[in-house]
């Protein structure tokens, strides 16, 4: 793993998704096959392999405690290429100082992690009047994860980390994407502990290889996706879960 100190020109960035994003890692350590934001290697110059860097943003609160005073007030996703909260954020704490200025001003903020690190911050979520953190978990099979998410916090400690998000009055999300084979018995393990649940296909082809070596073609159709969706569905609204 190369890690690297890196002074980022800009912090507060524009986003397809969300009004704004902040990402205080360019790579991520959790090396997760089907990931999207490998892309970025086009443009930041990277030859080493996804997964086997981290560039990080040191100046990334001092820029943000100026940039936000700058610009007009809406929602953050913290994070869109990198997991704000993957390993080194134990280290450097640029997510948690982010999120502070972000509760400073009051900001409406969207987490998105892979990580039970986030609930190190409970005492800065709190502070924020429009929140909302989620958490990415394609199915309930650790075994499964393993295979596309090497790296990743286990099944289980992101289900922990949801319950105490949620005991702490915080709202709540999961995204099951992409939806991956096991990913049938996580509305049972989800009930109490998210307020809504987002569903989501592998439009991306980068984990490709993963469904050959390991025989799973059959669960890259557009059946398998139909069909899961249909039972998700159907057992989320049992559980009373938003969609």
């Amino acid at each position: 793993m190369i890690i690297k100190e890196v002074q980022a020109k800009s912090i507060l960035s524009s986003s397809k998704i969300f009004p704004y994003v902040i990402n205080t890692y360019t790579g991520c350590q959790h090396q997760c096959s089907y990931c999207y934001a490998r892309f970025i290697k086009r443009f930041t110059g990277h030859t080493e392999p996804w997964g086997e860097f981290v560039d990080v943003k040191i100046n990334a609160p001092e820029l943000l405690r100026r940039e936000i005073t700058r610009k007009h007030k809406d929602r953050v996703w913290v994070s869109g290429v990198c997991d704000p909260y993957q390993p080194q954020e134990g280290k450097y704490k640029l997510t948690r100082q982010c999120l502070e200025i972000l509760a400073e001003h009051q900001w409406p903020v969207t987490i998105q992690t892979r990580s039970p690190l986030v609930t190190r911050d409970i005492d800065v979520l709190k502070q924020m009047s429009q929140l909302e953190v989620g958490f990415s978990i394609g199915t309930a099979d650790d075994s499964m994860r393993k295979l596309f998410e090497p790296n990743a916090p286990s099944i289980q400690s992101r289900l922990d980390a949801l319950a105490k998000l949620h005991e702490a009055g915080l709202y709540t999300f999961v995204m099951i994407a992409p939806i991956l084979p096991g990913a049938e018995a996580l509305p049972d393990l989800l009930a109490g502990k998210v307020d809504r649940v987002i569903l989501d296909r592998m439009n991306y082809n980068h984990s490709d290889w993963v469904y050959k070596k390991y025989h799973l073609e059959q669960y890259r159709t557009d059946e398998y996706f139909d069909e899961m969706v249909a039972t998700l569905r159907s057992s989320l609204a049992k559980f009373r879960i938003s969609l």
